[in-house]
């Protein structure tokens, strides 16, 4: 049976939930077929979240990996385009660290693609009735560190992984008024992406090219 990895962030920043857990951790033992999800949770913390995601790695040997983070602020799931090998956090994360200006991978690329099909994942969500966009900035915060060492962990082999930002739940904006999306939505935008990416060989070009 193949194995896809999923994870997701604990709260942070005052917040007593995080969406991209309570997805992933509804999705923790899926059955796709031959495919099972395996959902984790990840510390929002610099120093931890590296050395947990490669424990992951090392123990599930996935054939497909998807990070998955609250994106506050943003109204639709928006798959990442490009982590960049830079720490430069707005807030301070659960330990209470702040780095600015410090790169993720010492001597590392200055950035890393996804190698996810992101607009045949788009297309599907959308086809689904998911609001859905490439995004082609996973900020400076542990979102991107995870991001960056999930492909710098990654590179080299067959194994594919990336990045989904999601929006905060309507009971995290009741005060503010930013966007927000039903968990079950993005529950079913998860498992969507996660059928796309394991089902897409390649990516669909901006005229709307084949998906194969």
């Amino acid at each position: 049976m193949r194995t896809v990895l999923l994870t997701g962030f604990e709260p942070f920043d005052q917040d007593t939930v995080n969406p991209s857990w309570e997805a992933v951790g509804l999705l923790d033992g899926t059955l796709l077929g031959d495919v099972r999800i395996v959902g984790r949770q990840l510390p929002c913390a610099f120093a931890q979240a590296p050395e947990r995601l490669q424990q992951l790695l090392e123990e599930y040997e996935p054939q497909l990996v998807i990070a998955v983070g609250l994106g506050p602020g943003r109204a639709d799931v928006c798959i990442e385009r490009v982590a960049i090998n830079i720490n430069d956090a707005r807030i301070p994360d659960n330990l209470g660290e702040q780095p600015i200006d410090t790169p993720v991978v010492a001597d590392g690329p200055a950035a890393y693609f996804s190698t996810l099909p992101i607009k045949a994942m788009v297309r599907a969500l959308k086809t689904a009735g998911i609001a859905s966009s490439v995004s082609h900035t996973a900020g400076t915060f542990v979102c991107n560190q995870v991001f960056y060492c999930l492909q710098h962990a990654l590179a080299g082999s067959a194994v594919r992984g990336g990045f989904i930002h999601v929006p905060a739940l309507p009971e995290q904006t009741v005060q503010n008024g930013m966007p927000s999306m039903t968990l079950s939505t993005v529950v079913e935008g998860l498992r969507i992406a996660v059928i796309t990416a394991l089902n897409t060989h390649h990516d669909v070009l901006e005229s709307g090219g084949q998906v194969s």
